[in-house]
């Protein structure tokens, strides 16, 4: 299906990128929000997520009049072939996902939808969801898709526009197909399924990753604790193509939009059909262990005690290339050493708002003024090019917590200052001549 007729609704991370790509892909795509200052910000060109090549895609859509940005959704979608939901499904209450934004859009639009269109779920909702909007439509002449997203932020264009798969699912075959259609321009696999598998897929698939990230920093802490070099371990694991290297790098936890709430939702609807999901349970567990294990690390780098210690934090975003703090594990990490007593001064830079309980500076020296330890909690390639020399001499102390791995040992303790990371074995400072 070419040129078909898209709106989009909802302009966040996942809407604005759905609608960008697919006027990209030649479609006529209209993006609603009910935020009138955004609408007309995106209107000009104005982009605020920090997202490689997304403004320009905006920007690229304008200019070729297939991409717009209006409110409210009644008028919108006349004359749409497709109307992809894209609004927020935040975590609830005991987990499960909050699907009251989606339910709210379909009950504005349900009457005015016109016959023969498809109203496609591209925010992650549980298992039954489709069945559930079918319900609400009260339609026989509107199909219902599933077309789950997978994009990872930083590189979401480019997920998008060369994706490893897409996935579609309907209970109206037909109707899948035709949305499957719409990206028949990317070289990627399809899968056409049913409803309940395709949003099933986007919960296997994010849950996965989740358990593989708390097992890999499992498997750090064991190195920290036999002498082990934990990246020497995940080269050696890296090569078996059954596990690959994706995902494979200790960190602070896993956090995000994604993951925290997916994983928790997953758990929901294993318990709503009576199973017992401990392996993700576990893995859930483990990421909130690994955050008390990165805090207790940081006291130990400024012996033992938090309480009146400086600490300087480089990086708040929950990974490098955006600005999302949304779940950030280097945020909770930051907050627990507030809470500890210790006096907190961070540096990120693509974060430049107050946060409570820490000072958020501008220039990623600041943080070492004067530090007991410095902390790198987001490994954005710059803090591998700091002067170290340099940061050394501004530190009271000497300790660096390298909770990504990021930094190159021999480097750090080359400066005089004191190289903890996560299952690497520490490098002895070279004592000089004389």
């Amino acid at each position: 299906m070419s040129g078909a007729r898209i709106v989009v609704i909802g302009t966040g991370y996942v809407g604005l990128t759905t609608g960008a790509c697919l006027a990209a892909l030649g479609h006529q795509v209209t993006c609603v929000d009910v935020d009138d200052v955004k609408v007309a910000r995106l209107a000009a060109g104005r982009v605020d997520i920090l997202e490689p090549g997304l403004e320009e895609l905006v920007t690229r859509g304008l200019a070729a009049r297939r991409l717009r940005f209006v409110v409210g959704s009644r008028q919108a979608v006349a004359g749409a072939d497709a109307v992809y939901l894209c609004v927020p499904t935040p975590m609830g209450a005991g987990g499960a996902a909050d699907l009251r934004a989606v339910e709210a859009v379909i009950a504005e639009i349900a009457d005015v939808l016109p016959a023969g269109c498809a109203v496609v779920t591209k925010s992650t909702v549980p298992v039954g969801t489709a069945q559930r909007i079918r319900a609400l439509l009260g339609r026989d002449d509107v199909a219902v898709v599933a077309n789950p997203e997978f994009l990872r932020e930083g590189t979401a264009v480019a997920d998008f526009m060369h994706p490893d798969r897409i996935v579609v699912g309907s209970d109206d075959q037909a109707a899948a197909r035709r949305i499957a259609g719409l990206y028949r321009d990317l070289s990627a696999p399809s899968v056409v399924t049913d409803a309940a598998s395709a949003e099933l897929v986007k919960y296997a698939a994010n849950c996965f990753l989740a358990m593989k990230l708390s097992y890999v920093n499992a498997i750090a802490e064991l190195c920290d604790r036999l002498g082990a070099d934990i990246v020497s371990v995940t080269e050696g694991m890296g090569y078996d193509r059954r596990i690959g290297r994706a995902f494979l790098k200790p960190g602070p936890g896993w956090g995000g939009s994604c993951l925290p709430k997916d994983t928790h939702a997953l758990v929901q609807v294993a318990e709503s059909v009576g199973f017992d999901f401990s392996l993700l349970t576990a893995a859930i567990v483990e990421n909130i262990a690994q955050r008390d294990r990165i805090v207790a690390k940081i006291a130990g780098a400024v012996g033992g005690s938090l309480a009146g210690s400086r600490i300087g934090v480089l990086g708040l975003a929950f990974k490098a290339g955006t600005n999302d703090l949304r779940d950030s594990p280097a945020l909770s990490v930051a907050a627990m050493l507030a809470a500890h007593g210790a006096e907190v001064t961070a540096y990120d830079p693509a974060v430049r708002e107050a946060l409570p309980g820490m000072t958020v500076v501008d220039d990623p020296y600041q943080v070492a003024k004067d530090a007991d330890a410095v902390v790198v909690l987001t490994e954005w390639a710059e803090f591998t090019k700091l002067d170290w020399g340099y940061t050394a001499d501004l530190m009271q102390g000497d300790g660096v917590v390298d909770t990504r791995n990021l930094l190159e040992p021999r480097v750090i303790v080359d400066a005089g200052l004191s190289y903890v990371g996560l299952g690497r074995p520490r490098p002895a400072r070279v004592a000089l001549p004389g």
